[in-house]
């Protein structure tokens, strides 16, 4: 993180980014949700980065270092909260499921006058309750710290459709399958089979973004079919990659 701004209050608002398109990065006193309407959002840290379409948001702890990016068209909303009213109790950055209605209640929010009139109150109140029972989702993708996961990090992430098994990624790089896996496991907390499906698709939420077809999608991140692509992404995000959010 680079030229790293403070900004006091985080502040609840609609923002439009051309695809591209950076906040760079900054801090709240305030936590802070962010959820795309249209496009996808990145949120990265250091220690990683969570990439959200229409069906989730993410969620950003007070004080977080941060910077936002924009796959896509993006129409992105911020809905800014007390440091002590924290619904989800989480203290790091986290991915949302985001329900039709709290989708609209997010965008309802960051749409009304900022004011403590009666109805924003219960709007706020009802948002509230429907965070509580937001579901978090496992879409972090840690950023690796070693030198060795940091080259094979690099070397997926250059092409995410490379489906060479571990041992020859390992001679690559210079080492076993059996140390990669043991710092994948100490260092992210992940198999290699699921670091390199959490990989794979972040990717494809940008490509996806960026109106590439669906097959294509599948084949530039590895899968051996369109069909093993949507399966696996509807497991993972509720509906296919090519239909947005329902209701």
């Amino acid at each position: 993180m680079q030229e790293i701004r403070h900004t006091p209050v985080a502040p609840t608002s609609t923002r439009h980014l051309a695809s591209g398109g950076e906040i760079d990065a900054h801090r709240h006193d305030d936590h802070q949700i962010a959820y795309a309407s249209r496009g996808v959002i990145a949120v990265t840290t250091d220690t990683g980065s969570w990439v959200a379409p229409a069906t989730r948001a993410i969620w950003v702890p007070a004080g977080t270092v941060h910077r936002h990016q924009a796959h896509g068209e993006l129409d992105v909303h911020f809905v800014g909260l007390p440091v002590d009213v924290n619904p989800l109790g989480l203290a790091g950055p986290a991915v949302l499921a985001v329900s039709p209605l709290l989708r609209e209640l997010i965008v309802a929010y960051t749409r009304a006058p900022a004011d403590d009139s009666p109805p924003r109150l219960r709007l706020r109140a009802v948002l509230l309750d429907q965070l509580k029972a937001a579901p978090e989702r496992p879409l972090h993708l840690p950023a690796p710290t070693t030198p060795l996961l940091r080259a094979l990090h690099d070397i997926l992430r250059a092409d995410p459709s490379d489906n060479r098994p571990l041992t020859a990624l390992g001679h690559q790089i210079g080492a076993s399958p059996r140390t990669l896996s043991r710092h994948l496991h100490h260092d992210l907390g992940l198999s290699y089979p699921q670091w390199r499906t959490q990989l794979r698709l972040h990717h494809a939420l940008i490509l996806l973004a960026e109106g590439t077809p669906v097959t294509t999608v599948a084949h530039r991140c590895g899968w051996s079919s369109a069909s093993t692509f949507i399966d696996v992404f509807r497991r993972t995000f509720g509906h296919t990659p090519g239909a947005g959010p329902t209701g």
